[in-house]
């Protein structure tokens, strides 16, 4: 009898070790690179626990179970976790209860468009380019905000996501315009578009603007500007707008040279007077305040100033002053990059720069 209590004495200790060990103690049974587990929608506590125990997430599976088990109210999340250190039999029960899946970050800048994006979520592994694109055509998202809107374009707002490696191009589409609505009901923009726009106008300017400068103090005069151009009757002439009818066509190339400007489209604002059927780039929060005030200037012309930014003038002969300075300095500034003289660019970047 003493030799039977001692043999289940020490049955019992080596249980209670195996347990401690396999719940309490870190464990890594995967490559160092770490390893991927998906849990699907529906899996038994069993099911998981054969999953993270095949994978070397978990030291025991039938440990890892009967912990499940013992927190009856708790349940498993689904979805993609990712181990690439060790931790303990809790560590993953938390992780797993508390559903925090891996994610990526995707990081939008402003004024990038639909395609921008597109190409970069493909860069990111997230999904094909094709497939971000399709979703992104489909408006139906922002029917109540822009119900002629052609696309999600201008919508999708530039700011940091986190999504799962394998997202769909639909929920993609969808938490940018979310972002996009959460952003726009901080705008003082009620009073602004009951006195001369609609929501769709004001992002097809805000994008526009965007597109036009790098440099946040000059979007409300950009904007000023165009709002100067709108009023008076005078054609846009945003040079943005061609390239981004070149690239719904397929046919941009990366350059812009002055027969593009003669390029047929409804969003060619040299051709077309007034804006655009929509949006060209998806526009950030400064630029979209700079749409729906835009401060009162008398300019009507800007062009670039090689250093980042723009010369903005009153008058037509003010105007092509300006270009010329620009001229004399991209051709100074030329030169001294290349030890010799270089030719003056036949046209600039801006749009309502260009003397005709």
């Amino acid at each position: 009898m003493r030799r039977l209590l001692l043999l289940l004495l020490i049955l019992l200790m080596v249980a209670a070790g195996y347990v401690y060990t396999a719940l309490f103690q870190p464990y890594q049974g995967f490559p160092a690179g770490g390893v991927y587990v998906d849990i699907p929608h529906g899996a038994s506590q069993r099911a998981i626990a054969r999953l993270l125990a095949e994978n070397g997430v978990v030291r025991s599976r039938a440990a890892f179970e009967a912990l499940c088990r013992s927190r009856k109210r708790r349940t498993l999340e689904a979805g993609e976790y990712f181990f690439d250190h060790p931790v303990t039999a809790f560590e993953v029960f938390d992780a797993l209860a508390n559903g925090r899946v891996y994610v990526k970050e995707l990081v939008v800048p402003e004024g990038f468009t639909m395609f921008d994006i597109a190409g970069l979520a493909a860069g990111e592994g997230f999904l094909s380019r094709d497939e971000f694109l399709a979703a992104a055509r489909d408006p139906s998202l922002i029917r109540d905000l822009a119900p002629d809107a052609p696309t999600l374009e201008g919508f999708l707002f530039p700011a940091i996501y986190k999504f799962p490696r394998h997202t769909t191009g639909k929920n993609m589409a969808a938490a940018m315009v979310k972002r996009f609505r959460q952003a726009w009901i901080t705008l003082p923009s009620a009073d602004a578009l009951a006195a001369h726009r609609s929501v769709q106008d004001v992002v097809t300017l805000a994008s526009m603007v965007e597109r036009e400068t790098p440099l946040p103090e000059e979007l409300p005069r950009v904007a000023g500007v165009f709002e100067n151009r709108l009023r008076t009757g005078l054609p846009l002439q945003c040079d943005p707008t061609v390239v981004y009818a070149l690239t719904l066509a397929g046919k941009y190339n990366g350059r812009l040279d002055g027969g593009d400007l003669n390029f047929a489209s409804p969003y060619n604002t040299y051709h077309n007077k007034g804006l655009p059927p929509g949006p060209i780039a998806n526009p950030g929060e400064s630029a979209l305040r700079a749409a729906l005030d835009p401060p009162p200037t008398d300019d009507l012309y800007f062009v670039a100033n090689t250093e980042g930014g723009h010369f903005f003038s009153k008058t037509l002969q003010e105007h092509n002053q300006n270009v010329a300075r620009y001229r004399r300095l991209l051709g100074q500034s030329q030169s001294r990059a290349d030890g010799g003289a270089f030719p003056a660019p036949a046209a600039n970047k801006s749009s309502p720069t260009r003397s005709r």
